[in-house]
């Protein structure tokens, strides 16, 4: 697979780092909510944890815009939190115009999946928009083939590769539907906005060279067929 280099005039200027600087805040604020609703619920003992994803029940569409907010445990969003912060800044930083619209659509379409395919139990938890998330940055530096892109989804495939066994109906106490349901809408999305966010690439002077060499070879042959 051939890669391309983006130009470093581009992944290195000032407006990138501020573009990083501003993933990296929208990401910690996300989180920072994630975390109040959680030490809200622990220290007010309202237990929110009821108004959940309940698969296939009215009341439980109210979980399509709680569940990622909602965490049974310390382990369980502490095992959220950081694979959502990395996973939300590299996509943030790395496929802007694509998060805008695919964002909300994982926010929203893990839990509707589930909603819909999933057993008859509360579900909460961010570990739908996770799956979600990765699966999206894993696939899209595949398909876009630059070099920057490529090696985040290595970093992303080495650190969280074995998630994908969570998708697997293997332990009851976590909700497999939310890990597949953000798993597939994060490909599926991937594929969708393939093309948008491809960062200029750096060109070679032989490039270019090859580049004149073929336009003047066309030229030069379609000549020749006017005047043989």
């Amino acid at each position: 697979m051939h890669l391309h280099r983006p130009d470093p005039d581009y992944s290195a200027s000032p407006r990138a780092r501020r573009n990083f600087g501003l993933a990296i805040r929208l990401t910690a604020g996300f989180v920072a909510v994630m975390w109040a609703v959680f030490l809200f619920d622990q220290l007010t003992q309202l237990e929110l944890v009821r108004f959940g994803l309940r698969p296939r029940e009215g009341i439980g569409l109210l979980g399509l815009a709680t569940t990622p907010l909602l965490h049974a445990h310390l382990a369980h969003i502490a095992s959220n939190t950081v694979p959502l912060f990395v996973g939300g800044v590299a996509m943030l930083f790395l496929y802007p115009n694509s998060a805008l619209k695919a964002l909300p659509a994982l926010y929203l379409g893990s839990a509707a999946a589930a909603w819909v395919i999933g057993r008859s139990s509360l579900h909460i938890g961010a570990s739908g928009l996770v799956y979600g998330i990765l699966a999206f940055v894993f696939v899209s530096g595949i398909l876009r083939r630059d070099m920057r892109s490529v090696g985040v989804s290595l970093m992303i495939w080495f650190l969280y590769g074995s998630m994908l066994w969570g998708i697997l109906p293997a332990d009851s106490s976590t909700s497999w539907e939310l890990h597949a349901s953000g798993m597939a809408i994060g490909v599926i999305l991937a594929f969708v906005f393939r093309h948008q966010d491809r960062p200029p690439l750096k060109q070679y002077d032989w490039e270019i060279e090859d580049e004149f060499e073929e336009s003047f070879d066309d030229h030069d042959q379609g000549g020749r067929e006017r005047w043989p």
